[in-house]
């Protein structure tokens, strides 16, 4: 699915975009990471924060630019002006509970990825590691914005005619109905700003239209939701986040996320069967020829890599988390996704709009939330 933000669009500037690039998180080798970095600091000239095992990171930034004999001096250039390494000790897993190990682990490259934008070292963030660890140590770092409980992670997924914008995608698995309210306040203002409507529709994720439907949880979001100063259309389901019946919709982490990676599976399964029959046959091959202009931009649409990262909101500084199997193009372009909200203000932003006095009255403050993740 399409991740919050358009990596297109960014161009060099006299005073580059800094970003901070946890190399060692993801499923894929560091190689990858590096390659889709330092390609956006090429194309792009973002400047870049390579965070990991100096030596490696060192060792793969050189393979890089060896890999480009046609443009070697240009590399040669950029690795010298837009290319930074920035050690770190450790790392964190997959498999390790998220706010333990940023506790534990206050040199893995996350932690320190984070803690570059909150020292103004970078403008912006990104991590292909674990989500919850990447949450957590924004939380530590950069700390949130004022008057959210919880940040969250927002995904865009395609319409017939637009896009609909969800969150949370896995930041907070638990969720109180609190937390649903301002996922919906901020999401509303995302979609104001980077997707450009101006009253946006929200709708609640349920298993039915009706009020009464859902869980406890979804019930009580609901009478917040309806009780807020927002365009909210009620309960939504699955299928509405395909139609373009609403601009965003509000659900916990752990149901977004399945929401996201049956989404992510679908489209993988229909792109695989059409491809596969249009190579079954010479009439499949014509037709899948005539065909393949118009798959590709719905393609680009559902695919990952190419829409780079998901936007972390809620925290003060731009954060982007990238898919856990990212490749080189897909970190490139959660580079370019992260810059693009660096140059747009993103974080500060959505922290003026809910300072503001219309605003204050719809967002319920928690004095002292949770900040380490948990």
């Amino acid at each position: 699915m399409e991740q919050s933000g358009t990596p297109g669009g960014t161009r060099p500037t006299a005073t580059p975009v800094t970003v901070a690039v946890d190399a060692m998180g993801g499923d894929n080798d560091p190689q990858a990471a590096v390659r889709g970095a330092l390609e956006a600091a090429l194309k792009d000239g973002i400047r870049v924060l390579l965070v990991g095992d100096r030596e490696r990171l060192q060792a793969l930034s050189e393979e890089w630019r060896r890999a480009l004999p046609d443009n070697a001096t240009r590399a040669a250039d950029v690795l010298r002006s837009h290319v930074e390494i920035v050690p770190a000790g450790s790392v964190i897993g997959m498999d390790e509970h998220p706010a333990q190990a940023v506790r534990s682990k206050k040199d893995a490259s996350v932690v320190v990825a984070t803690r570059l934008v909150a020292e103004g070292r970078a403008q912006a963030a990104v991590s292909a590691g674990n989500s919850g660890a990447t949450l957590a140590a924004a939380l530590l770092t950069v700390g949130r914005i004022r008057g959210v409980a919880r940040p969250a992670i927002g995904a865009t997924f395609p319409t017939p005619t637009t896009s609909t914008f969800l969150l949370d995608i896995g930041g907070n698995v638990d969720c109180k109905p609190l937390w649903l309210l301002q996922f919906g306040v901020m999401g509303s203002i995302y979609a104001r700003l980077m997707m450009g409507v101006d009253d946006p529709r929200v709708g609640l994720l349920s298993n039915g239209e009706e009020a009464e439907k859902g869980s406890e949880l979804v019930q009580e979001a609901h009478r917040l939701l309806s009780s807020a100063r927002l365009r909210f259309v009620g309960n939504v389901e699955g299928r509405d986040v395909f139609n373009g019946s609403c601009d965003v919709v509000v659900t916990d982490g752990f149901t977004g996320n399945v929401v996201l990676k049956t989404a992510e599976g679908v489209a993988e399964l229909l792109f695989g069967v059409i491809s596969r029959e249009a190579r079954g046959s010479l009439t499949g091959k014509v037709g899948g020829a005539l065909l393949k202009p118009k798959l590709r931009p719905l393609r680009d649409r559902v695919d990952y890599r190419k829409s780079g990262g998901a936007l972390l909101l809620g925290v003060a500084g731009e954060v982007v988390i990238a898919h856990g199997r990212s490749d080189a193009e897909a970190i490139g372009n959660a580079v370019r996704v992260a810059a693009l909200a660096a140059r747009q203000r993103v974080s500060s932003r959505i922290a003026a709009a809910l300072a503001s006095p219309d605003r204050a009255a719809t967002v319920a403050s928690v004095d002292h939330p949770d900040e380490d993740g948990s």
